[in-house]
């Protein structure tokens, strides 16, 4: 067990070998390390593909990294999928990963349609990057729920649409916009913007204007709750614990050990998250959607397409 933890902490098999062999006196080859790691898959698997319907997910965040593994005496780049969410109780939990050929459109309806077999379902809010294979898959899989597109991300590419000498004054006025007590603020700060602006950035205006109702979706929930889904920030920490593991490996030798071990890690962060403290306080949110739900007319209800 102890060989299996140094592993997954990042410690590569050539390492944990010399390691023991100084320790303990006795040679454990990289091949034995690799197959006693292997015995971690039937535990890996059935947490990977555990059912999901103990609770309702309201809020979902989405992303994916790009591996290297051998496939076929070739090293090629792989998708690998990951979700978050945060439960009808305020628990935050990773929900699964899945290794993809890419990040397409039917990579991402697999993953999507993967969760959705293991009984994921409440999804309300689903935040991540603008991947436009993500995005279709997303409105065809989750129907009913509101897209927040992650404003880190969104802001990295207004600047870059920026000529540089405007980079601190788009910075400063788009901040402002993402900030605003609702949508309709945010609307009026566009348009004092918009004529300010136009002339001397226009690649960058119009892609505000083409991004806006999907930046602001957040601006729709109760104040509390903004913060954290208004970017996929939380998920980007979490993929830097799987970088410096994987900056160890560098190239994963099969889909198998993506899975075991990336698995594994999550699955040591999953159970922390579970037993620590709650990442929202739910009371409100559960208070703010019975009363959207009672508020909407009797022919908004009929054509409403339901929350999976």
């Amino acid at each position: 067990m102890a060989l299996m933890e140094m592993v997954i902490n990042g410690v590569s098999t050539r390492k944990v070998s010399e390691i023991t062999e100084a320790l303990c006196g006795t040679e454990f080859s990289r091949s034995t390390v690799s197959a006693l790691c292997k015995r971690l898959d039937p535990i890996v698997t059935a947490w990977n593909e555990r059912n999901l319907r103990e609770h309702r997910y309201p809020f979902i965040v989405v992303d994916a990294l790009v591996l290297r593994v051998r496939e076929d005496e070739r090293v090629r780049p792989r998708a690998a999928m990951i979700a978050s969410g945060v439960n009808d109780e305020g628990y935050r939990e990773i929900l699964g990963i899945m290794l993809g050929d890419s990040e397409s459109e039917r990579s991402w309806n697999d993953f999507f349609s993967w969760l959705k077999a293991r009984d994921l379902r409440g999804v309300d809010y689903v935040v991540s990057d603008s991947h436009s294979g993500l995005v279709k898959a997303l409105h065809a899989n989750f129907q009913g729920c509101t897209w927040q597109r992650c404003q880190t991300h969104a802001m990295r590419n207004l600047l870059d649409a920026t000529p540089k000498p405007l980079h601190e004054e788009m910075h400063s006025k788009v901040r402002a916009i993402f900030e605003a007590p609702d949508q309709k603020s945010a609307r009026l700060l566009l348009n004092a913007l918009t004529p300010d602006l136009a002339a001397r950035a226009p690649k960058a205006i119009g892609l505000l204007e083409d991004m806006f109702d999907d930046v602001t979706a957040v601006l729709t929930l109760p104040e509390r709750y903004r913060k954290r889904l208004r970017t996929t920030n939380g998920m980007e920490r979490l993929n830097e614990e799987i970088r410096r593991r994987e900056r160890v490996i560098r190239i994963f030798p099969n889909r198998a050990c993506v899975i075991r071990l990336l698995g594994a890690l999550l699955m040591e962060i999953d159970e922390k998250w579970s037993s620590g403290h709650k990442y929202l306080d739910m009371t409100e949110y559960h208070a703010w959607r019975r009363e959207h739900d009672d508020d909407e007319q009797p022919v908004s209800k009929i054509h409403r397409l339901p929350l999976t």
